[in-house]
């Protein structure tokens, strides 16, 4: 196959040659805003946004807590769970070669929820028993012990009722199909123990302000994973697009590499998800948008992706955090109206005689 898919998929030289100076320039625009958004960070707090602020809190004796354990890994880590989310979405878009694919397609997204309804429920149910300290610490460390689990389930349950990974519409279907099921039982699970319910909606809301170190080192170490293993598979991704009769010809064992893509995309929504809760749109519109202003090969796609989906959720992070300061919009919800309102957009411009 390697020595097949260079040759087969070789970009038209004219092509190649118009598109690179633009995924230049795309490179260089994301490096700055993720350079700004970093900043715009580390410079929004509990007065909003204000650089001048920041300079003074600089100076202060609390500089330590407040920027070095608070605001720098909050804002370190949206950038990081921004970057999974935009690399989980290009991989699912180029596995699917389906445009409107998401990394929360193959149930990741239910499975993380009930996990995370299902601690809060037993946390709920042993306070009684137990002390307050282990109730806190069951919440604190198992909510992201859980969701990272429960996403992982939910992907495994779906590869099992589509029988593995070769057939892409029962895979599909199947990822419905446990999406439902897994959300029909967590919702009756918040029935039973209405405490549940408030914690689920935090999750299902998206929220940045617990990220610490710890899971900032996680997240890129997961980060790095991928983007190595995504470089690895950019090719089978590009042969892919050719269809799946074109790709076989090629001698790409399609039941492998979709499993070993779908792993991949389980592996970097999981990671997201557990930390930030689902934060809506970044892994649908972070390919869009390098495809619409830059399009390549998926080596430049994947990497691309990812530092868009940072630029994004950086963006996101800031609003929410500056909009009704000293109150806080959950970011999800930031997200989704302004990923939602750019699909809008773009869709009234393609149907626009």
């Amino acid at each position: 196959m390697s020595a097949l898919l260079p040759a087969a998929l070789a970009m038209d030289p004219l092509t190649e040659e118009v598109d690179a100076p633009r995924r230049r320039r795309l490179a260089l625009w994301l490096l700055l805003a993720v350079a700004l958004g970093l900043a715009a960070g580390l410079a929004t707090g509990s007065a909003g946004f204000s650089p001048r602020a920041l300079w003074a809190d600089l100076q202060g004796p609390d500089a330590g807590l407040l920027l070095g354990q608070i605001r720098a890994p909050r804002t370190l880590g949206a950038a990081l769970v921004g970057a999974l989310l935009g690399l989980s979405g290009a991989l699912a878009q180029g596995l699917f070669r389906n445009p409107l694919a998401d990394p929360y397609l193959l149930g990741s997204a239910a499975g993380a929820g009930l996990g995370v309804v299902l601690v809060l429920a037993a946390a709920s149910l042993g306070g009684a028993y137990i002390s307050l300290s282990t109730v806190v610490w069951i919440e604190r460390v198992g909510l992201v012990s859980a969701a990272f689990i429960g996403a992982l389930v939910g992907v495994a349950l779906t590869l099992s009722l589509a029988r593995g990974a070769v057939q892409t519409l029962r895979l599909l279907l199947a990822g419905v199909v446990v999406g439902v099921l897994l959300g029909a039982v967590s919702d009756l699970i918040t029935v039973v123990e209405p405490d549940s319910l408030r914690g689920k909606q935090a999750f299902m809301l998206g929220s940045t302000s617990f990220l610490g170190w710890n899971a900032l080192a996680l997240m890129a170490a997961g980060l790095a994973v991928l983007l190595l293993m995504g470089h690895r598979h950019a090719r089978a991704l590009d042969a892919l697009t050719l269809g799946e009769d074109s790709a076989v010809s090629l001698g790409l064992d399609l039941g492998r590499v979709r499993l070993v893509l779908v792993l991949m995309l389980s592996l970097g929504t999981a990671l997201a998800v557990s930390q930030a809760g689902l934060v809506a749109f970044v892994g649908l519109v972070a390919p869009h948008l390098v495809r619409r202003h830059a399009p390549g090969r998926h080596g430049w796609l994947l990497v691309a992706s990812a530092g868009m989906g940072a630029t994004l959720l950086l963006v996101a992070d800031v609003i929410s955090r500056a909009v009704v300061a000293p109150r806080e919009l959950p970011v999800g919800v930031v997200t989704a109206v302004l990923g939602g309102g750019y699909l809008f957009w773009l869709l009234r411009q393609r149907t626009t005689p």
